[in-house]
């Protein structure tokens, strides 16, 4: 009776843990990329390239999460 409950909590758990490790890749990449703007304006078209690519990276991390749990 218990182990059943452990383990759907470790598996939410888990999901958890990947969305707020995707929430902070995304906002850090979105930091660093505003940044690398201000420093050189010239390159934002390759800066904004390289921050949607390791964006749309940095969430399939919680999409790979929900899939291998559910």
């Amino acid at each position: 009776m218990f182990m059943p409950m452990l383990a759907e909590l470790s598996g939410n758990l888990h999901v958890g843990l990947a969305a707020l490790g995707g929430a902070l890749g995304v906002g850090l990449i979105g930091m660093k990329a505003s940044e690398a703007v201000g420093r050189n304006p010239g390159a934002s078209t390759k800066i904004l390239v390289q921050s949607i690519l390791a964006i749309a990276f940095a969430e399939a991390i919680v999409f790979y999460a929900l899939f291998l749990v559910k």
